[in-house]
């Protein structure tokens, strides 16, 4: 029987859906605890269930195709969070700064769409090795739903797929209705402390000793998609930073005031609270972490990169010499990609030259070749984490890039709040980029094993990429009308990692790199020890109370696998789990991003006076424990 067209009115117009939705909750989840979850699953889920539930046979490619549009939401977002934002944090201090919904959405569009042109090349070299060599964990995953709904032709065991899709709604209305009351009516805390306690002040004050821990439904969900011992890597680095570094420091220097590097420190380590001294010296340590976390990724990629290299210019000389390529392997035509690449990269530097850096061609010239040749070596790196071990270290390799950035900017006369701008711009082109390539990769491995052609995977992803880019422009700035990432009242905690960087390297400040210095020992020491230092380094960078719950929901993962002698049962339920997680995380973020958007119309509620008594959290910490509860029960059923 012959195969429909996968890409039609349903696929194309549910993958829009898919990536207006996803990108809108990544975009308040990431922002709110600096991790952006892959969409992918939740998305594969939806697609399958709705496929099913209009009876559409030969269903599995276009799936594919949702999936491989709405994923696009995961890739771009993260781009635009881990670096725009801290143009609006650093507004606060230079109120001449200023970044509006066009620049936010031509940076995320052109990087999201370089870093599709920049991948295509290397397709080959990942999607077609053995999976030995190539796991793609994420990938497999989310293959193996996928299948689960396709009815004809497949040798795959079948499931229904509306019971996959039931949980995962039920779940997310759970999650969504639990982080919706606390958001918007505020009814308990949405952290734990120690200081509830009526000893937890004075251990914080003499000890400085704290413990937090934020009680949403969406890091919790998260924290078990992570896994238990990612997480608990993750929350050792916090913990190393907020029960080490912290009381050490005070203990250390209890009458000294270190402003060497930051002259607005007026006050001594020992007079500070913990969390004036983590965020005047611990996270500068971690930033140092992360920074040495990713050059280290990009020395140990060095080999996939030339191998990647040799592959794609060995696919291009094919093409040029007329060869057909496998039925489920064409890409768009090699020579298409070349002339696409080039005239996104003119387009990118006519951006920087008039829309970033106010005419001044040499600025601009500069800037586009910093973005290329970044853009393009790290394209590899990006997807051989994916492909490995399903995480993309894009923040550690963005921070380098800023910091580059700023060095030879500053070299050729581009400094201030102007250079600042301009490099962060950069950086969002760049960090798109990056993830793009890293999520593509995933979505061409999918479809190598659906049997989708790649190259109709390739041209619709630029479609997902100009919705996502769109929609995470207009949710930012809602966002930031809304709470303002000045505030705090978002941790946005690499965007606030991009602007502690940038703001002396282009003011001609002395940085701290004494603590930088000290973050890049601590990397490399953890690398010798085979621990993986980027999340180490960003548990130390990551306030604790969006580190400990993902711990606590990587130990519900674990506790849910291994309750039983039977192995197959707890792989059902670490199945049935990881559905549970996906509609806690994708409810709670869009019910965050609606509770903004009733903020923004004027409906809010204030509940501080409430916040401010400890018995606010007495009651957040009974109904987290009601919510852990659940998920574990949910995961028997």
């Amino acid at each position: 029987m012959k195969q429909k067209n996968e890409v039609n009115a349903w696929s194309v117009t549910w993958g829009v859906l898919m990536a207006v939705l996803f990108s809108a909750a990544a975009a308040y989840l990431g922002l709110k605890v600096g991790q952006v979850f892959e969409a992918a699953i939740p998305i594969a889920i939806i697609a399958v269930g709705v496929s099913a539930a209009a009876k559409r046979s030969n269903a599995l490619r276009e799936n594919v195709i949702i999936q491989s549009i709405g994923a696009c939401s995961g890739a771009v977002v993260a781009g635009a969070i881990f670096t725009l934002p801290a143009i609006y944090i650093l507004q606060a201090k230079y109120p001449e700064m200023s970044a509006d919904f066009l620049k936010i959405f031509i940076a995320s569009l052109l990087g999201g769409v370089l870093g599709i042109l920049f991948l295509i090349p290397f397709r080959k070299y990942f999607v077609e090795a053995p999976q030995e060599q190539f796991p793609f964990p994420e990938a497999t995953a989310t293959t193996q739903v996928l299948k689960s709904g396709e009815n004809d032709n497949s040798q795959e065991p079948k499931a229904n797929s509306q019971s996959q899709a039931k949980p995962l709604l039920i779940a997310g209305l759970v999650g969504g209705l639990y982080d919706f009351i606390v958001a918007t009516f505020g009814w308990w805390n949405e952290n734990v402390t120690s200081r509830m306690l009526p000893w937890g002040d004075e251990v914080a004050e003499k000890a400085k000793l704290v413990f937090k821990n934020n009680t949403g439904a969406a890091v919790l969900g998260l924290g078990y998609i992570i896994g238990f011992r990612y997480a608990l890597i993750i929350t050792l680095g916090s913990l190393f930073v907020w029960w080490l570094v912290v009381p050490g420091m005070a203990l250390l220097f209890p009458d000294t005031v270190l402003n060497q590097w930051t002259p607005s420190i007026t006050t001594a380590v020992g007079q500070m609270s913990p969390e004036q001294i983590f965020v005047s010296y611990g996270k500068s340590i971690g930033i140092g972490a992360i920074a040495m976390a990713g050059i280290i990724g990009i020395i140990k990629s060095w080999g996939v990169i030339k191998s990647a290299i040799g592959l794609a210019t060995k696919a291009g000389d094919s093409a040029a010499n007329g060869q057909e390529p496998k039925a489920n392997s064409q890409d768009l035509p090699f020579r298409l990609i070349a002339i696409a690449a080039i005239a996104t990269l003119i387009i990118t530097f006519f951006f920087f030259w008039f829309g970033v850096m106010d005419g001044n061609l040499l600025f601009a010239a500069v800037a586009i070749i910093l973005t290329a040749v970044i853009a393009f070596l790290f394209t590899t790196v990006a997807a051989n984490a994916i492909a490995i071990v399903g995480s993309n270290p894009v923040s550690g390799m963005t921070l380098m890039t800023l910091i580059l950035a700023s060095v030879v900017l500053v070299a050729v006369g581009l400094k201030g709040t102007e250079g600042m701008v301009a490099a962060l711009i950069m950086g969002g082109v760049v960090c798109t980029a990056l993830s793009m390539a890293g999520s593509f990769i995933t979505d061409l491995k999918i479809g190598y094993w659906c049997g989708t052609q790649p190259k109709k995977q390739e041209t619709w992803k630029f479609l997902g990429t100009l919705v996502s880019a769109a929609t995470v422009g207009g949710v930012m700035m809602l966002l930031n009308e809304t709470y303002g990432f000045a505030s705090g009242a978002l941790a946005a905690p690499q965007a606030n990692a991009m602007a502690a960087v940038i703001d002396p390297l282009m003011n001609g400040v002395g940085a701290p790199w004494a603590l930088y210095a000290i973050g890049a020992v601590i990397a490399i020491i953890l690398t010798f020890c085979k621990i993986p230092a980027l999340a180490f380094a960003l548990g130390m960078f990551i306030p604790m109370e969006l580190n400990v719950p993902l711990l606590i929901g990587g130990a519900v993962n674990w506790y849910v696998t291994s309750r039983s002698k039977d192995a197959e049962v707890n792989k059902q339920r670490g199945e049935h789990g990881n559905l549970i997680a996906s509609g806690f995380i994708a409810g709670g973020a869009l019910m965050g991003v609606i509770s903004a958007l009733l903020r923004f119309g004027g409906i809010s509620f204030d509940y501080s006076a409430w916040w401010a008594n400890p018995m606010s959290e007495f009651c957040s910490l009974v109904a987290y424990i009601l919510l852990i509860a659940y998920f574990i029960r949910a995961t028997k059923r």
